[in-house]
């Protein structure tokens, strides 16, 4: 095993540890993929994030073939499709936080923007996020959903199951989908109050500051 994969395990479990800790993720709920040269790391199933070995964490090839540690998770199909569609992709997580799960679930969110710019780290770290259809756990078409979408988000909400972000790296995909948990949050607990959002002028100013997603 290459030095780099080694630290990219050890990476994932810490990372992983940390959010569990903290609540973003209980049981064996979500799952998260680190991209190699040669592969891609998973969170193995029914395991909890808590509680990673890094040597036991599941590798799959390029091709989708098992071919180190114990078998990946089940949503392998959605890790593959960010992977695919969106080559700057270097890391995923999926998690069933409480509050953007909760969102997920809302029957008057907008689709094509469920997560409104309320604040200016959601835009900087997230962008915007689409609302996709409810499929079964595992199913291969959660896949086809996100090749459906031809990388145009970085971030999205599973309808009735939760988010699934990406990010350059794990950490800065670890930071999003914890900033998206937040907003989601906040937006959850403003329902009903005259909330003021950014405005088109101001997210345009932060896309030219700090890129985009």
């Amino acid at each position: 095993m290459n030095p780099a994969e080694v630290k990219a395990r050890d990476e994932m479990a810490r990372l992983c540890k940390s959010m569990f800790d903290r609540g973003f993720s209980v049981g064996t709920a979500g799952n998260v993929s680190v991209r190699l040269e040669d592969g891609i790391l998973m969170t193995p199933t029914n395991v909890t994030l808590g509680d990673l070995v890094p040597e036991r964490i599941a590798k799959i090839d390029l091709e989708g073939n098992h071919v180190a540690g114990d078998r990946p998770t089940k949503e392998v199909f959605l890790h593959q499709a960010f992977y695919e569609t969106r080559p700057e992709a270097g890391a995923v997580v999926h998690l069933h936080s409480t509050w953007a799960t909760a969102l997920s679930c809302l029957v008057d969110v907008d689709p094509d923007d469920c997560v409104p710019p309320l604040t200016p780290y959601v835009v900087m770290r997230v962008g915007t996020v689409k609302l996709v259809p409810y499929v079964k756990p595992g199913d291969p078409k959660s896949g086809q959903l996100i090749r459906d979408l031809k990388g145009q988000y970085a971030a999205v909400l599973l309808g009735n199951h939760g988010p699934v972000v990406s990010g350059k790296n794990l950490f800065s995909a670890v930071c999003a989908a914890e900033e998206l948990e937040e907003t989601a949050k906040l937006l959850v607990a403003l329902r009903g109050q005259k909330t003021k959002l950014l405005n088109e002028t101001e997210v345009a100013d932060l896309k030219t500051t700090f890129g985009t997603i």
